[in-house]
């Protein structure tokens, strides 16, 4: 399975029709999902399956996730797997799910046993959801990654695998409070490169309690030194309800400097590109190639390994997710199911914790927002479409330019070197 992309990615169309069926009612069978309402629509093109077990809670994360013993986690694996399946199969018969796309994440999906995994893959196949996809991303922790799974993941059309890497530094990986060392990382590649699998994407982490430039500037040498095919390079962010976050308010760590943060994010962009790599979203890199016999200078035969499922997301596609706490959107309807495995497994369909429709208004201010985080910014004939004349944001977009936040080229607004170190603010000003 084969896949390349390029970096033109359509935008979607605004859909105020869908206003005549909004409702508050948070039944997604009875309001969201319904006939009237998906009729006639595009189809679903992204699916994601969220794995919520892990073997150890890390200090920074908020994601649900189930930090339990290995033998209660397995207990609950196989009931889990097919109340999943469950809920995928409900969500077919209501939508056009036509995934080009499907991304598992977690958690920890590694961990999930292999005849787990054979169950939800075989069954996926049997309802023709992997028919159309070109991009199958599968999270893995470096220390939990066997070559028999594997070998299974490569065998069934997973391409892609996110490794969860965060430093090379075994102090730094301390205070993340992650479970692996680094030598995991480098062996994690290797079998996943012997497996077959094409791509590797290395999830990383800058803004560490106690980093230093020359910290980040050793990680980007050893992440480079295997060779990935996508760098995820993030600021760390203290979540409320983190133990990072205690640690951070009982004194026991300190913030990195904002002026030395922003000096560790212009370093690992400056490296990035000098090792090849196309920095297409604020905290993405892809390693760009191309096919044989292409000529490297012409932009438009090269072929970029971006993460095509994250794309969905930053151009407001239509996508499904599955597991508790996963969220969806289709058409303007977002919702996310509750983050409680109880409520999961003891259910015929999964209970939702939040749902809204987005009215145009609001929905045209998330696709500025999303689509600002790809370098290459958003078209300009769809800001002329969809952006009425009278809009102030299009002085508040003037004087970003002016100021040298935002620059305006014949067919894009994007955001400028110095807008992507304050893009939340940046982006803030035109929602």
């Amino acid at each position: 399975m084969t896949r390349t992309a390029s970096m033109t990615v359509s935008l979607p169309k605004l859909t105020p029709e869908l206003s005549d069926v909004a409702s508050d009612d948070p039944s997604v069978e009875e309001k969201v999902l319904q006939e009237r309402a998906f009729v006639d629509m595009p189809g679903v093109h992204g699916l994601y399956v969220h794995v919520p077990f892990c073997v150890h809670k890390c200090g920074y994360c908020d994601f649900y996730s189930l930090a339990e013993p290995s033998d209660l986690a397995t207990d609950r694996q196989q009931v889990f797997v097919e109340t999943m399946l469950k809920e995928i199969h409900r969500r077919a018969a209501q939508v056009r799910l036509e995934p080009t796309t499907v991304f598992v994440g977690g958690g920890t999906p590694s961990l999930l046993r292999p005849d787990l995994w054979q169950l939800l893959l075989d069954d996926l196949a049997e309802l023709g959801v992997l028919d159309r996809i070109v991009e199958f991303t599968v999270e893995a922790n470096p220390e939990i990654v066997t070559d028999d799974l594997l070998a299974l993941l490569a065998a069934r059309g997973v391409n892609r695998i996110s490794l969860g890497a965060q430093s090379f530094s075994t102090e730094l990986l301390q205070v993340l409070e992650r479970s692996h060392d680094p030598v995991s990382v480098a062996n994690a590649v290797t079998r996943i490169r012997r497996a077959g699998i094409e791509l590797v994407n290395l999830d990383l982490i800058f803004g560490i309690p106690g980093q230093t430039l020359k910290m980040v500037g050793d990680d980007l040498d050893a992440a480079l030194a295997l060779e990935p095919d996508h760098l995820s390079y993030y600021s760390l962010i203290y979540e409320p309800n983190t133990a990072m976050t205690q640690h951070l308010r009982a004194g026991r760590i300190q913030r990195v400097d904002e002026q030395i943060e922003r000096d560790m994010f212009a370093m690992i962009i400056d490296c990035l590109a000098e090792a090849g790599f196309e920095h297409y979203e604020i905290s993405n890199w892809a390693k760009a190639g191309g096919p044989p016999g292409a000529n490297d200078a012409d932009e438009s035969t090269r072929t970029k390994t971006v993460c095509l499922h994250n794309l969905q997301y930053w151009t407001n596609a239509n996508w499904l997710g599955v597991g508790p706490s996963a969220a969806s959107h289709i058409n303007g309807y977002r919702w996310k199911n509750a983050p409680h495995i109880g409520q999961y497994l003891g259910s015929l369909s999964p209970p939702i914790a939040d749902y809204e429709h987005l009215p145009p208004a609001r929905y045209l201010g998330e696709v500025l927002m999303l689509r600002l985080r790809l370098l290459e910014g958003v078209p300009c004939d769809w800001l002329d479409a969809n952006l009425p004349a009278d809009d102030p944001r299009w002085q508040t977009i003037e004087h970003l330019v002016q100021i040298g936040m935002l620059k305006r080229t014949h067919s894009h607004v994007r955001l400028t070197r110095a807008g992507l170190f304050i893009a939340d603010e940046v982006v803030g000003r035109l929602l």
